[in-house]
């Protein structure tokens, strides 16, 4: 079955839709049926995490849409995330083959690095969040720079076609780009208006790294969001964009970053929302409204991890 995307190029020359679906937050009982019902309205790039915590569910629904004859797996991109706790370079393999497992799938296209921060080293069934007595999570010992030699393996064979990272600083891509056979693809941020990292997204440009953008409806359903945060679905001149288009401001914020070249991943559990956030092929913004959005910058990070702000890789520190 067809489907309505548009493409990225990665660096190792594999084409990527620039349109992916999330899965951050979407519980286990609800996740199965959502993915189910985008793969029918025609997404084809899937954003999953072990962290997450529903990768059995994903794999169940994409081979539930492959033995109806929906999709093939190659017509399906599917990106995962080691976690934290696993950067130790001799486990590597083992995890991303639990992952596989999980999704029923005998690769990945796309596999990150979580965060460059390492947690306290564990096993599969370990504590994704090790924590002390005082409930604070507990540094690891391990080096990004190690890990990202055992993700090349996985390149190497033929566990994952890709290989990039997630919440990624600048000075901690250059560090991986100091040492790399393999070159990071990409790099998943949080990003939306208020976070627009235009800064980053020069950086990872003039490197050929392409930037994801989690997040990019600014995270209604965050956990750490507080009461007082501003609604970016509710901003008045996001709003005003959408009544000019007719069209939802979710569909504005996501047509955003794909006019940016960004790719996005947008998270929904609700069919209509799905569709909904799928239905951006049939307008295109204008300069002066992207210029509009862009005024909303103002550095609004919603996804913080202040509790790590100590730890030698917390990734927020830096300039960007």
């Amino acid at each position: 079955m067809a489907s309505n995307n548009q493409f990225v190029a990665f660096n190792n020359g594999q084409k990527y839709p620039i349109l992916g679906f999330g899965t951050w937050k979407s519980k286990p009982g609800e996740v199965e049926e959502a993915v189910k019902i985008a793969i029918d309205t025609g997404y084809r790039h899937f954003d999953c995490a072990m962290f997450y915590g529903n990768e059995q569910e994903i794999g169940k629904a994409i081979n539930h849409k492959i033995d109806e004859g929906v999709v093939v797996r190659e017509d399906l991109y599917i990106t995962s995330k080691l976690w934290n706790i696993f950067h130790q370079p001799d486990i590597v393999e083992t995890v991303i083959k639990k992952t596989l497992s999980d999704l029923k799938v005998d690769y990945l296209d796309l596999y990150l690095i979580h965060w460059p921060m390492a947690f306290k080293e564990g096993g599969l069934y370990s504590d994704f969040i090790p924590k002390d007595d005082d409930g604070a999570t507990i540094e690891g010992d391990g080096s990004y720079i190690e890990t990202w030699k055992a993700m090349e393996k996985l390149v190497e064979n033929g566990l994952t076609k890709s290989i990039g990272v997630s919440n990624f600083n600048k000075r901690q891509i250059e560090d991986i780009l100091g040492v790399a056979t393999v070159k990071p693809v990409n790099n998943q941020v949080e990003c939306h208006p208020y976070l627009n990292q235009k800064k980053l997204k020069e950086f990872c440009d003039e490197n050929d790294i392409i930037l994801t953008a989690y997040s990019p409806l600014g995270s209604p359903d965050n956990p750490w969001k507080k009461p007082e945060d501003p609604s970016l679905l509710e901003d008045p001149k996001i709003i005003e964009i959408a009544d000019k288009y007719s069209k939802s401001p979710a569909q504005i914020l996501i047509k955003y970053q794909i006019q940016r070249g960004v790719m996005v991943i947008p998270k929904s559990v609700t069919k209509e929302r799905i569709e909904s956030n799928f239905d951006v092929w049939d307008f295109e913004l204008e300069q002066e409204d992207l210029d509009q959005i862009d005024t909303l910058d103002c550095n609004g990070r919603f996804v913080h991890m202040k509790g790590n702000i100590n730890f030698k890789d917390y990734p927020f520190s830096d300039e960007y």
